[in-house]
């Protein structure tokens, strides 16, 4: 199996700020920052070299706190593999069904990662998973990946995919938006500058990314969340917050900055939001539907 992490490995430092020109609020965020993305490209380098039954106990040796993102590289390895490797397509699959299947929201985002590496056509990718509520989430996979390795133009230009269908482009700034959380290091005031260059239509979706990244990855402490949540789309927040909290508990790995995102943005505990999330589900799920629901939820909710 090295002879696949020869051809597709992905080096650590490809994760560090100085390599991707990013700058972080504090040292101590960039640290945090550039560790989550060490944990995703040792999941991702991990799974390039295991087989599937036995990539659990690997990925799990990396901390509760961070696992998932371990799991997310995993999957972006094993879809890209199966890709690769027209007679056995079953590695994801098998992976989502039995051993990966707690943390089934960042295998699907990881799932993204790999479509923009090999240049899918998303419009027709997201019907090829067999989750057709989660499989929106490897729309905002790819948005992430393209705003964090392609910030000069997703970012700094704005620019998006042609290809995309105009839905798929509102999933796409939700991982736009998770990704700012890297590219501006968590700087939140750079944030709020950033989200507000963008076009008005674009920028509900980018904050939605910003509550989700803010209450997953963290890294702030609770004076920052609150300057997010002065200035910026409060529905949105919540239900980026609300999808995190969901994420961490279907995983098992509840986290403090989670549990503050969602008192600040939700005005309510982790578990409670994540259990709107549910709630939020209708007999015909609808990714769209989903969303609008959860953050129909927040609306009246939240006092500014």
């Amino acid at each position: 199996m090295k002879f696949r992490k020869v051809i597709f490995g992905i080096s650590p430092d490809e994760t560090r700020f100085s390599k991707r020109g990013f700058k972080a609020a504090s040292s101590e965020i960039q640290e945090h920052l550039e560790k989550i993305g060490e944990t995703f490209v040792y999941g991702y380098n991990t799974a390039l070299e295991e087989q599937t039954d036995s990539l659990t106990k690997k990925l799990d040796t990396q901390v509760n706190e961070l696992r998932g993102f371990a799991y997310e590289g995993a999957a972006m390895a094993l879809t890209i593999l199966d890709f690769v490797s027209p007679w056995h397509r079953q590695r994801l699959h098998k992976f989502m069904q039995a051993a990966g299947s707690h943390h089934i929201y960042m295998l699907h985002v990881g799932v993204g990662w790999a479509w923009a590496r090999l240049h899918r056509n998303v419009n027709k990718a997201v019907t090829s998973l067999d989750d057709p509520l989660l499989a929106w989430l490897a729309v905002d996979g790819y948005g992430f990946h393209e705003g964090y390795f392609n910030w000069q133009k997703t970012v700094s230009k704005k620019l998006v995919p042609r290809h995309l269908s105009t839905y798929a482009r509102s999933v796409f700034d939700q991982g736009l938006g998770r990704s700012l959380w890297f590219v501006k290091g968590a700087d939140v005031q750079v944030i709020v500058d950033t989200i507000n260059g963008f076009p008005v239509e674009r920028r509900a979706d980018l904050w939605a990314g910003i509550g989700l990244a803010a209450a997953y990855a963290g890294g702030v402490d609770t004076a920052a969340l609150k300057y997010l949540a002065e200035f910026g789309n409060i529905p949105q927040l919540a239900q980026g917050a609300a999808f995190a909290a969901k994420a961490r508990e279907k995983a098992g790995n509840p986290t403090i900055n989670t549990e503050q995102a969602c008192q600040i943005f939700c005005n309510t505990d982790a578990v409670t939001a994540a259990n709107v999330t549910d709630e939020s589900l209708t007999s015909s799920p609808s990714y769209k539907l989903w969303q609008q629901r959860i953050q129909n939820h927040y609306q009246p909710e939240i006092k500014r």
